[in-house]
C-alpha cells in the first residue's frame, strides 16, 4: 500500500474511532447517572471498540498513521506499537467484560482506564505543544473533553455500586 493509501486508510479508521467512542460516550451519558447505570453496550463501543480500533491504527497501520500525526520518520517505531498494544489490553477487556457480563463495576473501571490513559495524552499534547510543537494544540481539547467524559461516566458508574 502507498503511503498516501496508508495515511488515508489510518484516517478512516480515526474516524471510525471517534464515532464509536462517540456512541458508546452517548450511550453512557444517557444511562450513568439512572438510579440502575447499565453502562455495558457505553464500554462495548467507547473503550471496547474504540480500544481495538486504536489498536488497528497504531499498531497494525503504524506508518500510515504516523504520517497521518505528522510524525513519520520513515522507520517503524516500536513505541507506536506499545501504544497500539495497550488499546488492545483494555479494548480486549471491555469485549470480553461485556461478553461475560462481568457487571458495572467492571464496565466503569474500564472507562476509568482509558480516561486515565487519555488525560495522560492530554498533558503529554499540551507539554509537547508548550515545548515547540504548536501542531498538538489543535488534539489537546478533544483528548481532554473526551478523558473528562471517560472518567465522569466511570465514576460515575463506580459510584452506583453498592
Amino acid at each position: 500500500m502507498s503511503p498516501m493509501n496508508q495515511e488515508r486508510a489510518a484516517g478512516i479508521t480515526m474516524a471510525l474511532t471517534y464515532a464509536v467512542g462517540a456512541l458508546g460516550l452517548g450511550i453512557g451519558f444517557s444511562t450513568a447517572f439512572s438510579p440502575s447505570p447499565d453502562l455495558r453496550w457505553a464500554c462495548l463501543f467507547a473503550v471496547g471498540l474504540a480500544g481495538l480500533l486504536s489498536f488497528v491504527r497504531h499498531s497494525l497501520m503504524h506508518r500510515g498513521d504516523a504520517a497521518r500525526m505528522g510524525w513519520d520518520s520513515g522507520t517503524t517505531n516500536p513505541f507506536q506499537i506499545e501504544v497500539g498494544l495497550a488499546n488492545l489490553a483494555w479494548g480486549l477487556l471491555a469485549v470480553i467484560a461485556v461478553a461475560l457480563s462481568w457487571g458495572l463495576g467492571v464496565y466503569a473501571a474500564c472507562f476509568l482506564v482509558f480516561g486515565f490513559y487519555m488525560a495522560g495524552v492530554t498533558a503529554l499534547k499540551a507539554i509537547r505543544s508548550s515545548a515547540g510543537h504548536p501542531e498538538e494544540w489543535r488534539t489537546v481539547l478533544p483528548a481532554g473533553a473526551f478523558a473528562a467524559m471517560l472518567i465522569v461516566i466511570g465514576a460515575a458508574g463506580m459510584s452506583a455500586l453498592p
